[in-house]
């Protein structure tokens, strides 16, 4: 007897009988069924990844924004404050730096690194080996904000994986490395020397 339903369902079946006994859906699940149904050539595996990465970037956000509100910054002000703190003593980038490593653009870096020294949380200090660029560098005030911030933060996004098993988070992380490399998001090959002090 032959299967008269949607081609595009039976599809769908057959993949989540490929991942196993799956009995609790995501939203994910839901939007894609639909997305199969109107739009079945452009359902694709690629699609529900990059769904399932905004969606988890969106449910992360809500308790960092929450976090980043009490301590009057924005998410790219953290971000700035977190490049710094973590790569080390003097706690100094480049500004070409901080821009490819966030992901900002140049007037982007400059903004939010002038509202910063005007916070008094970073400072702009010469490069003595180039007269064309500079370091941004944090304040001891700022040394001591980003530590708190840091891990304000850190502990209200780990909250919110709480309830996700440590070996499906590991997996999911070494998954999502692999993802990264494969399109072309390598790590540099050395650290970004630091100005003598």
């Amino acid at each position: 007897m032959s299967d008269s339903r949607n081609p595009a369902l039976v599809t769908w079946d057959f993949a989540l009988a490929r991942q196993g006994t799956r009995t609790v859906k995501d939203l994910i699940d839901d939007v894609l069924e639909h997305w199969r149904v109107e739009l079945p050539d452009q359902a694709s595996v690629q699609i529900e990844l990059i769904k399932r990465i905004a969606r988890t970037f969106v449910l992360i956000e809500v308790p960092l924004a929450k976090v980043l509100t009490q301590f009057k910054l924005t998410r790219a002000e953290y971000d700035v404050l977190t490049a710094l703190r973590t790569i080390g003593e003097p706690y100094q980038l480049r500004p070409t730096d901080l821009t490819a490593r966030l992901l900002l653009t140049s007037a982007g870096t400059a903004k939010v690194t002038r509202h910063l020294a005007q916070l008094g949380l970073v400072s702009r200090e010469p490069d003595a080996t180039d007269a064309r660029s500079a370091w941004i560098r944090l304040t001891p005030e700022g040394i001591l904000t980003a530590s708190e911030v840091i891990a304000t933060c850190v502990a209200a996004q780990v909250a919110s994986l709480a309830a996700v098993e440590s070996g499906t988070l590991q997996r999911a992380a070494d998954a999502m490395r692999e993802v990264l490399v494969a399109i072309g998001d390598r790590a540099p090959q050395s650290r970004t020397p630091q100005s003598p002090q």
